[in-house]
């Protein structure tokens, strides 16, 4: 399940590799310094890990929702921040742009991006409006020979590098009628006239070396040809997008929690009080046990979800809302079972948990998730269940 060819177990092992020699041991620094890390970024591009879903024809690797999962999960259980920056770059614009966009464009864009030279991004969240993605105000006109863009972006992941250097390109979604689901993509690159960094956010709880940015649209004026898909026609894009962002999310969360199991069992094993191990103490079996079969059973649920993952469809909403998230559930018991240990920054665990509670909130709040999976299950459960 985890690892369904032999090309997946490569990928994996290739990817655990690079996560221990290279990912973990910058882990630390960079998320103290909130700094991103853009050289070790550009190894993923030669390590063919940013296109990994794309087409072959534009420098990606072709593989599937699986293989996406697997390189975020290894990522995660190595530095959660910097496998966030991943998601933001491979996922919502590398695939979106791949499943979405025309041949020429997708030969001017895709390159950049999945040989690692460009940091990328895509720009759904507002100031107003975050789950509620449809009640966006920023909007865009056609003006001829070109589309306005109007508005501001909140929230988004890659859209600088620093705080002073936008990232390279995005993804902005607007608005582009009256009706509630007109909505349109456009591309952006810092050279775009009326675009502009408004802010790098900073003094964030967790996820400090991924770059989290407000981008500004000032009568920002868009070419014609950079217009993805069609006008009013990207609703269905961002569906799709947030389905594969969010099942990549419960990835993270299962990188977060394995991680967590890791150190916590083995600082059981080591820790000693009242003359013997910890790991003798029910108290401990039981966070340590419960932990490893919530982990097990949420990596089952994420691989049987991204294994019957189309990318280029909508509609798996359910499984995508439900493999959401373990990873803050087991790294509070990893700091339970570490005690004042697990408190500061020396094993970690403190940093887990803070990173794991964006996985709460990003790519739509948890209450959200139960909101559509409700919905989904008005009817009964899917059949074969």
């Amino acid at each position: 399940m985890y690892n369904p060819t032999e090309e997946h177990g490569a990928l994996r092992q290739m990817v655990r590799q690079f996560a221990e020699q290279e990912v973990d041991p910058q882990r630390a620094e960079y998320n103290e310094k909130e700094h991103f890390n853009r050289a070790l970024f550009a190894r993923c591009g030669e390590l063919g890990l940013l296109g990994v879903t794309a087409d072959e024809s534009c420098g990606g690797s072709g593989m599937d929702a699986v293989a996406a999962c697997v390189v975020s999960e290894e990522l995660s259980a190595a530095d959660p921040a910097f496998a966030l920056s991943y998601l933001a770059h491979a996922m919502l614009y590398v695939n979106n742009v791949n499943v979405n966009a025309s041949e020429a464009q997708k030969r001017r864009w895709l390159p950049g991006a999945c040989d690692g030279s460009k940091v990328c991004a895509m720009a759904m969240s507002e100031p107003g409006a975050g789950t509620d993605v449809l009640g966006m105000r920023t909007a865009a006109v056609d003006a001829g020979d070109h589309y306005v863009l109007d508005g501001s972006k909140m929230w988004i992941t890659n859209g600088c590098v620093d705080s002073e250097t936008l990232g390279d390109g995005a993804l902005v979604y607007a608005r582009t009628g009256p009706g509630k689901a007109d909505v349109s993509l456009f591309h952006v690159g810092p050279e775009t006239p009326g675009f502009s960094l408004g802010q790098r956010i900073t003094g964030k709880l967790g996820m400090r070396a991924s770059p989290t940015a407000e981008l500004v649209f000032e009568g920002c004026v868009v070419p014609k040809e950079d217009l993805v898909s069609e006008w009013n026609g990207a609703a269905l894009c961002m569906m799709r997008n947030l389905e594969l962002e969010r099942v990549i999310l419960a990835a993270m969360a299962v990188g977060i929690a394995k991680r967590c199991v890791d150190r916590m069992g083995k600082y059981a094993a080591e820790r000693a009080a009242f003359g013997r191990p910890i790991a003798e103490f029910g108290q401990m079996q039981r966070h340590v046990a419960e932990s490893y079969a919530k982990l097990m059973a949420a990596r089952a649920y994420l691989y049987a979800t991204a294994g019957n993952l189309d990318l280029r469809t909508a509609g798996n909403r359910l499984d995508t809302d439900g493999a959401t998230t373990v990873a803050k559930e087991v790294a509070d018991a990893a700091i339970q079972v570490h005690g004042g240990y697990g408190y500061v920054a020396e094993y970690q665990v403190e940093q887990l948990w803070r990173d794991a509670k964006l996985l709460e909130i990003g790519g739509g709040t948890l209450e959200s998730h139960h909101k559509n999976m409700i919905r989904d299950l008005a009817d009964g459960l899917p059949a074969g269940v």
